[in-house]
């Protein structure tokens, strides 16, 4: 691990009073690239990892700068080359703060650039680790019982989701059609989404792989976990309802789930720790995590109309909420052998506050549509999402001076396919 202290500032123009300071310095890939190379970035500016080398300014060992060598590398070489863009950024560097020939050449500005998702994901797996929403879902849906259900605090509960219809933040998402039925049908019925919902989570990005049938320590997930991006992981509620037993999520999940194209590193959020909710009862001992586990991670929600001309705010969350830690959720889904592949994409769940204007989705914000929300600037009620509208998640860390930015995941809605 390299912590980059809080007091420290770049020569890159802007970078220092930016959501991408020195001390964030995330990992991303741009779009057209076939190997999906690896850059990063400070201020408003992206550099390659692979320029920096062919420059002579990272070591020629270094085979990180495409995103499969990336993954697979390990956390010891991801700290030394923390290190190294450390030291190339920071003020008074001379190789290149000093050479503004090559800084016109390696600095591209992020206007110019459109992003990829930074690594391939062969596997995605959602969890249920926000504790707000879970007993929420559980008021919700089962008010004669016991909001949460009794495996709750004993394991993270989560379901492996489809890695294919992960996109970046900018695309746009077409509601989904699927199968449904309402209290009073007779039959169900075909045709799109009536309650088209967001779920704003974080998500993990995994690295070097462990064996089949070899389970991870809480130490190995720390080591293994590259970083921390945002996720929107899509929800078809009316759909899901339907088909969700006895198997869990499948169609109602599986049309979409959008991230951020900035995975931002564990070392970067190292201030940020803080203990989190409460384990009771305490895990067992394989789940077992001391010290602070969850991190204070402020999330953002806004929603733009077509009759509005700037976005709103909607809901105020924080990653704190979660009950289960990433490295718990990458623990637990190794506890029986399954082997972690370079790339994989674990969600977190919705992550929902204790306060009304805190919940993470549509469902809890409008009390399943019986509240629904009102958008003041335009006077329009949603209880779920309508075509045109379009979605922004933020999210960021406030440091001493600093702020840990992870970027955005933007999406608009485009209407269902029609068929015959």
């Amino acid at each position: 691990m390299f912590i980059i202290p809080s007091s420290a500032k770049s020569w890159v123009p802007g970078a220092n009073d930016s959501n991408f300071p020195i001390q964030n310095l995330p990992y991303c890939s741009l779009e057209g690239d076939e190997f999906q190379s690896i850059y990063t970035r400070i201020g408003d500016f992206v550099v390659s990892l692979e320029a920096l080398q062919n420059a002579g300014l990272l070591r020629p060992d270094f085979a990180v700068w495409e995103s499969t060598a990336f993954a697979f590398s390990s956390h010891t070489e991801r700290a030394e080359l923390r290190e190294s863009l450390y030291n190339l950024f920071m003020e008074g560097n001379q190789a290149l703060g000093q050479n503004h020939a090559l800084q016109s050449e390696l600095l591209i500005p992020v206007a110019d650039v459109t992003f990829q998702i930074p690594f391939y994901i062969r596997q995605f797996v959602d969890f249920y680790s926000g504790i707000n929403h879970a007993s929420n879902v559980g008021m919700m849906f089962r008010p004669d019982q016991p909001p949460l259900l009794p495996n709750y605090r004993h394991i993270p509960v989560g379901y492996n989701g489809r890695a294919s219809s992960v996109v970046i933040s900018g695309e746009p998402i077409v509601r989904p059609n699927g199968q449904t039925k309402g209290p009073n049908d007779e039959m169900p019925s075909w045709g799109p989404s009536k309650e088209l919902d967001f779920e704003l989570e974080m998500g993990l990005f995994t690295g070097s792989p462990n064996r089949m049938g070899e389970p991870l320590t809480m130490d190995d997930a720390d080591k293994s976990i590259i970083g921390i991006n945002i996720v929107n992981d899509w929800s078809a509620r009316d759909v899901q309802r339907w088909e969700y037993q006895p198997l869990g999520p499948f169609l109602a999940k599986s049309f979409a789930t959008s991230i951020s194209p900035y995975v931002v590193t564990l070392d970067a959020l190292e201030p940020f720790r803080v203990p989190g909710t409460e384990q009771e009862p305490a895990p067992l001992p394989y789940l077992a995590e001391s010290g602070n586990r969850v991190y204070d991670i402020h999330l953002e929600v806004w929603l733009q109309t077509e009759k509005m001309d700037q976005p709103e705010r909607i809901c105020l969350s924080n990653a704190k909420h979660l009950y289960w830690s990433f490295r718990q959720q990458l623990v637990h889904q190794c506890s029986n052998g399954t082997p972690v592949e370079p790339g994989d994409l674990y969600g977190t769940g919705t992550i929902s506050g204790t306060e009304p204007d805190s919940f993470g989705s549509l469902l809890e914000l409008t009390w399943r549509g019986q509240k629904p929300i009102t958008l003041h600037s335009t006077g329009e009620t949603r209880t779920f999402l309508h075509d045109g509208d379009e979605l922004t998640i933020r999210a960021f860390c406030q440091g001493d001076g600093f702020r840990i930015g992870f970027g955005e995941v933007k999406t608009k809605i485009l209407p269902a396919p029609q068929f015959p």
